[in-house]
């Protein structure tokens, strides 16, 4: 009899935490630099972390910018009205979808770290590292000043 349960509740665990592997196609909306809207269904993009919308970063100058709030303009821009295309891969603690997202082709999350727009999210994923170490050598984006890693900032900030 415990066997049974222990069976049953295994299969509505398993059953609940099994992701949706169907492809979310559509207009997006950008909500941040590492988070999209496709038919109402929030995407944060695999293995990557962009600046929040109120982080500031130091460009190679030594000015103050809005890099979260730029990194998500140029994201918009980069997609446009073209239909973005995401590929599942699992759900974050705030049950938004955690997805690889294409353009025409071209692989958003791995572009908006190539560009260094954005940082390879080594707790979660080793997929963007080296687009990561290629935009620090070459200075692209945020590698060109200063700036502090998405994750810590989200630590030190608070968000009421």
């Amino acid at each position: 009899m415990r066997t049974r349960l222990a069976l049953a509740m295994l299969l509505i665990a398993t059953s609940v935490a099994a992701i949706d592997r169907t492809s979310i196609v559509g207009q997006a909306s950008v909500i941040d630099g590492d988070t999209i809207e496709i038919h109402g269904q929030r995407i944060r993009l695999h293995g990557i972390d962009a600046p929040e919308g109120r982080q500031t970063c130091i460009d190679a100058r030594g000015t103050t910018w809005r890099c979260g709030q730029k990194v998500a303009l140029t994201l918009s821009d980069k997609i446009a009205r073209q239909t973005v295309e995401c590929e599942p891969r699992d759900r974050d603690r705030w049950r938004r979808v955690i997805a690889i997202c294409r353009v025409a082709g071209i692989d958003l999350n791995g572009w908006l770290v190539s560009e260094g727009l954005a940082v390879a999210f080594r707790r979660y994923s080793l997929d963007y590292v080296p687009q990561e170490d290629a935009a620090r050598r070459s200075n692209r984006g945020l590698w060109a000043g200063t700036f502090v890693m998405p994750a810590e900032w989200r630590r030190t900030k608070r968000w009421f």
